[in-house]
């Protein structure tokens, strides 16, 4: 209700879209950060003409409906990401206003400006609370995205009650600080002063603009307007009949007049401005057909027709080397070629660019000069990149990732998550991916945090073992669109393992057989990431004395628990019960696979400021101590 008069003047006097193709791709996108006042967005779509009926106007909150209580990307047509979580909206339209700004400047020709549109974003005291706020608008000044138009819901109440109490930023002086063009407080309330603020906002490209809107909590509600009753429950309904007198509504209950609806609706201008666009596109691919199907294939989310044959190409190469390397350096290889076959990709590192190899020879920073870069340096700002990433992936048109160290993962896990729940393609580069890492000490060495990743549903935490692997893991990566991935890799070096073509073959299937042990093995080792190596002296000293053991690398668990019953059987046949489980850290998710007849050496303690191999050795994680375990396994 506070939103209202904001609302009605933005999406009746301003915002380009098509109701009845909501993917239409030069459309404006509307981000609603303050995500409970999710029935202002549900009732801005049904009167603009969108698939969302009265009866799902009905439905609101109800199982199954397309309005659930926080706006869901791909639930209801319309919503372009999901929010709830404050703060990642805001950072989300950040992704996406970079990801037109960068579209533009790639594609963008004189007299065909293909990819042109706004992103706007209305956001509330909670979001600029929210820390992820200061990370993603700062970048965002920095940048320069002039495109960007947030719209600031400056009622003064959270759940808590009146803000003054522990809210008191200078919120003009804070963006204006980051280099935003900053317009009010203005009356919230008043259509005049907001369509001046939005035609203001518009003029201003070099910036991106925050128009601070005074509004009231509850707007109409004779008695708790301006409150915190009216935040996050309904008014009752003796509140309801009293707004209803002092509004003059006379209309039942979901009961809109022909009028309304009549004002309201964009259909029509919707497709008058979109088949404008396609007259454009026409033109465009006349003119420059080569760059016209890039960005067909582009925006479409497909990858080019070769591909397939490229990247397998690419990976048999790779497997042909025998160099010892730290997978990061593996990842950076990965990266290098697979940029040769695609120029989707566009990444960056949040201040870690020399530890987590995300940068290559073809990477060109960037900027507000140069917005067709491909490399950003998101600076020390592990949250922002990750929800801005999520931006970029749901705006279209390219494919994000970004680095960081494992153990921050920490600071960017409910941006992680998002991507997650909204099955965004987004890949997360994590790299010193264990107490392997040595001299940095606990407080860098990441001990639950690949077991914690594994428990997102929709994630595929991809922890390859040499070169090959990690191939694989970035080619499974690129390829996935509709699941993030996170690859967390070593800093320290490790060996290349022999395969086979079939073996080669097996790896994106998340676990296959490297040493099958015989007809018959006694036992199991099942090891990721560097632990492959350890793993492998372990069950050759073991066989040198006779025993039949299987080496399995599970660099996914995920992916592995896709296939079918058949394969998993294969790799893991369940008559053999005596399993070891090697990986440095967490072991509690590993039981699943050990069982009650097998063991797990990891690390349920913090590591130490020691280098590598002392470390290891200090855990457990030795050949001796390995071999030990594994003939006591096959022993009883």
């Amino acid at each position: 209700m506070g939103m209202a008069n904001m609302a009605e003047v933005l999406w009746r006097d301003f915002l380009h879209h098509n109701p009845t193709n909501p993917n239409w791709f030069n459309r404006d996108r509307f981000v609603l950060s303050n995500g409970h006042g999710s029935m202002l967005l549900y009732s801005l779509l049904h009167l603009t003409g969108y698939d969302v009926s009265i009866e799902d106007l009905k439905n609101f909150r109800q199982m199954g409906s397309k309005t659930p209580g926080h706006p869901e990307y791909r639930e209801t047509p319309g919503v372009e990401t999901t929010t709830g979580p404050l703060g990642q909206g805001l950072a989300n339209a950040v992704g996406m206003a970079l990801a037109e700004k960068h579209l533009a400047a790639k594609f963008n020709r004189a007299e065909h400006e293909l990819v042109d549109h706004y992103t706007y974003v209305f956001l509330g005291d909670g979001c600029l609370m929210e820390g992820i706020s200061h990370e993603a608008c700062s970048l965002a000044g920095t940048l320069k995205l002039g495109k960007l138009i947030a719209l600031y819901d400056n009622n003064g109440i959270s759940i808590d009650g009146k803000v003054e109490g522990w809210f008191t930023d200078d919120t003009k002086a804070r963006f204006a600080s980051y280099g935003w063009h900053v317009i009010g407080p203005i009356d919230g309330h008043d259509p005049q002063q907001l369509a001046e603020a939005i035609s203001a906002s518009q003029t201003e490209t070099s910036k991106p603009s925050l128009v601070i809107c005074r509004t009231v909590i509850g707007h109409g509600a004779p008695t708790k307007a301006g409150t915190a009753d009216s935040h996050g429950a309904p008014l009752g309904d003796d509140e309801i009949a009293a707004t209803r007198a002092a509004l003059q509504w006379e209309s039942k209950p979901f009961e809109i007049p022909t009028g309304i609806y009549e004002a309201w609706n964009q259909i029509e201008a919707g497709k008058q401005r979109e088949a404008q666009w396609e007259t454009m596109r026409t033109a465009y691919h006349e003119a420059f057909p080569e760059l016209g199907s890039e960005f067909e294939r582009s925006i479409a989310g497909e990858l080019p027709a070769d591909w397939a044959q490229q990247s397998a190409t690419a990976i048999s190469e790779r497997q042909k080397s025998a160099t010892k390397e730290a997978t990061r350096k593996s990842s950076q290889s990965a990266l290098e070629t697979f940029a040769t076959m695609t120029n989707d990709l566009v990444g960056g590192s949040a201040d870690l660019t020399g530890s987590n190899n995300t940068k290559i020879a073809t990477s060109v920073p960037l900027s507000d000069a140069h917005a067709a870069g491909n490399y950003i340096y998101y600076g020390v700002r592990e949250f922002a990149m990750s929800a801005i990433m999520n931006g970029m992936a749901v705006h279209g048109g390219v494919i994000p990732y970004g680095g960081t160290f494992l153990v921050f993962s920490d600071y960017a896990r409910n941006a992680v998550r998002m991507a997650s729940l909204m099955g965004l393609g987004s890949i997360f580069v994590y790299t010193h991916d264990s107490v392997g890492l040595g001299e940095d000490g606990p407080t860098h060495q990441p001990i639950e945090h690949a077991a914690s990743l594994r428990l997102i549903p929709n994630l595929d935490v991809w922890r390859p073992c040499d070169a090959t692997e990690t191939f694989v893991a970035w080619q499974q990566a690129i390829e996935h669109r509709g699941n993030p991935s996170c690859l967390l890799l070593t800093r320290q070096g490790v060996e290349q393992q022999p395969r086979d073509t079939r073996q080669l073959e097996a790896i994106k299937r998340g676990a296959y057989v490297l040493i099958d042990g015989g007809e018959t093995p006694q036992a199991i080792v099942i090891a990721t990431g560097s632990e492959i190596g350890l793993a492998r002296q372990a069950v050759e000293a073991v066989s040198a004395s006779g025993a039949q053991v299987r080496l399995v690398s599970m660099p996914c668990v995920e992916a592995f628990e896709r296939q079918d019953d058949g394969y998993k059987g294969s790799v893991l046949p369940a008559r053999i019960t005596r399993r070891l489980v090697i990986e440095a850290g967490s072991s509690q998710c590993w039981y699943r696979y050990s069982g009650i007849d097998g063991a797990v050496i990891g690390i349920d303690e913090f590591g130490a400021s020691a280098p590598a191999d002392q470390v290891f050795n200090k855990l457990g994680f030795s050949v001796e101590n390995c071999t030990r375990v594994l003939n006591d396994l096959i022993a009883n």
